[in-house]
């Protein structure tokens, strides 16, 4: 299925999201693409995967194409052998390890992403919404947004992980 993604990306500042959050998915995703305005990922969920292609954001980093389509898990771990790792100056692993905490708050839903491994120490939820505009309120434990800053795109984070920031 294709759409053109509405989201904005926010860091968050505690771990009261969690009191709120109604599933919880443990994930792991590769990229078997990571061009400039492209982005081949797979990303297996518990028992079921899906492979997605994602185009080019917009300047302001708000919107962007997707085709997704869910496939068999057993052949996306076939195709996690194919993700690309991170540059040779950076022993990051290949995959991006995370759980997914989904948050329903005032009308919206957030998908809040508590990464692991390399990335280990950020949280950062997305809202994904109709249109740039639209307004959506803000729980306490939103914090500064992100939305358009690439280093906090999931296809970057393989080369350059949050753990080397410091």
């Amino acid at each position: 299925m294709s759409k053109t993604e509405t989201e904005r990306k926010f860091l968050v500042k505690d771990d009261s999201y969690k009191k709120m959050a109604t599933a919880s998915i443990r994930m792991q995703q590769g990229y078997i693409c990571r061009e400039s305005g492209r982005t081949v990922r797979v990303r297996i969920a518990g028992e079921k995967a899906w492979l997605t292609i994602k185009g080019a954001s917009t300047d302001d980093g708000l919107s962007r194409y997707e085709w997704e389509k869910e496939i068999p898990a057993d052949e996306a771990a076939e195709l996690m052998k194919l993700c690309q790792g991170a540059r040779s100056t950076s022993p990051a692993p290949a995959v991006i390890d995370k759980t997914r905490h989904i948050v329903p708050f005032e009308g919206h839903v957030f998908e809040v992403d508590e990464f692991h491994g390399a990335n280990e120490g950020l949280t950062v939820a997305e809202i994904e919404l109709e249109n740039a505009s639209e307004p959506f309120s803000r729980p306490e434990w939103l914090g500064e947004e992100v939305t358009g800053d690439r280093k906090y795109y999931n296809s970057m984070l393989i080369a350059d992980p949050y753990s080397f920031w410091k």
